[in-house]
């Protein structure tokens, strides 16, 4: 079992990919190890649709690793997760329990896979200040191509990632022959494909319930905490609009409908590293969300088995 491959469920959200990892953990007597960036976060559980009662199945809790790790408003980042999840991971193969990844974010993914090239990049202050009022135009075109054809160009959609993406380029100017990589895992990825339309019509009937379950309550008590809106605005969707709309900065219908229409551009963005994934070299397994956990969860067991016996 020393040398059972990491399973990856993954797929945009609303797709049901954390049942379908429990369900596949349960059944090799595996744990579950988070790949979704917000997860990480205390007391973030709604927006962040932590689901954790979804762990317990046939009468048994399915142990997991990187949710409720962090204080809100802390930052965390690529580099802390990389070193966590290899910290988590290890320790797993040491004691030969199977790990199952779980989430949508790809980049946490492919650094949990291969390691992030660039995680270990140091913060250049002096850059920061200096780029900070450019305009995004501008600060693209400072970004080496090599950079840009590295990184999900989807993603230097802020000025922040774009500063970022510069100062990663100045980096490896001066930094040509240092290694970053970490030797790439053995992984089996499984991506959840459903059709857009019934994506759309999910993510819809998720909002309307987290909000019947008490999200706007969750932000006020974030705030209330103390935490600044500054603070949860950096955590987007969810958290943006709902503070949005506390500051009555919009209606309970606007902030309802830019937050639906917000999951549904987050959904789409998510297929689109996926497609990316299989254009670096990942092969991605799709598996059919019409189906039920059941037929998934067989369908990840006999793959792992004809490549890997359990």
């Amino acid at each position: 079992m020393s040398n059972f491959p990491l399973i990856v469920i993954t797929g945009p959200t609303a797709v049901g990919k954390t049942k379908l990892a429990v369900a596949v953990a349960s059944a090799i007597d595996g744990e579950v190890i988070n790949a979704d960036s917000r997860q990480v976060y205390k007391r973030m559980d709604i927006g962040t649709g932590k689901d954790l009662e979804e762990y317990d199945i046939n009468d048994k809790s399915v142990p997991y690793h990187l949710i409720n790790i962090c204080e809100p408003g802390y930052k965390y980042n690529i580099k802390e997760y990389q070193e966590d999840f290899s910290a988590v991971y290890e320790s797993l193969k040491n004691q030969h329990i199977p790990a199952v990844l779980c989430g949508g974010s790809g980049l946490y993914i492919e650094s949990a896979i291969e390691g992030n090239p660039f995680a270990f990049v140091p913060i250049n202050p002096s850059l920061r200040a200096e780029l900070a009022d450019e305009s995004k135009s501008k600060l693209l075109g400072l970004i080496s191509d090599e950079i840009i054809e590295q990184l999900n160009i989807t993603t230097l959609t802020t000025t922040k990632r774009l500063i970022r993406a510069i100062e990663i380029s100045e980096y490896k100017k001066n930094n040509t022959s240092e290694k970053t990589k970490v030797e790439k895992r053995k992984a089996i990825i499984f991506a959840i494909n459903l059709d857009r339309t019934k994506v759309m019509e999910r993510i819809l009937i998720r909002l309307k319930q987290r909000l019947k379950n008490g999200l706007v309550e969750e932000v006020e008590g974030l705030l209330s905490e103390g935490l600044t809106p500054e603070q949860l605005l950096y955590y987007g969707l969810e958290y943006r609009w709902v503070t949005m709309y506390i500051l009555k900065e919009m209606t309970y219908d606007e902030m309802f409908e830019r937050l639906n229409i917000s999951i549904r551009q987050f959904a789409k963005r998510q297929m689109t590293w996926f497609r990316r994934m299989e254009k670096k070299g990942y092969e991605l397994i799709w598996l059919d969300g019409s189906k039920s956990i059941d037929e998934l969860k067989n369908q990840v067991l006999s793959e792992i088995n004809s490549r890997q016996g359990i």
